[in-house]
């Protein structure tokens, strides 16, 4: 994270020389660089959640067909949960970034 910060210190400073941003815009800038970041790190762990579901799900489907149904609704279920994640952290991105 601190190599993050510095570039987007250094980005700040440069383009603060180069067309005098003023303090209020410096804030909004950090503000939805911030969101931008939580927002990444909040649609981390739903990918990964989604990706290990189906891979166990096709799993399952391989070792038992006849249950192949029940295990296909399940896992449908299962990524509408997880999914629903991811956009709870999209609403609080766009929260973080307009309130």
């Amino acid at each position: 994270m601190s190599v993050l910060a510095t570039i987007a210190t250094q980005a700040l400073l440069a383009a603060d020389a180069a067309e005098g941003i003023t303090a209020a815009d410096e804030q909004n800038i950090a503000a939805a660089a911030g969101a931008g970041m939580a927002y990444g790190l909040a649609a981390i762990g739903p990918g990964i959640g989604i990706g290990y579901l189906v891979g166990q799900a096709v799993q399952a489907m391989a070792r038992q067909p006849e249950a192949a149904g029940t295990v296909r609704t399940n896992m449908f279920l299962g990524i509408a949960f997880t999914e629903a994640l991811a956009l709870i952290g999209f609403v609080v991105f766009i929260l973080l970034k307009f309130a």
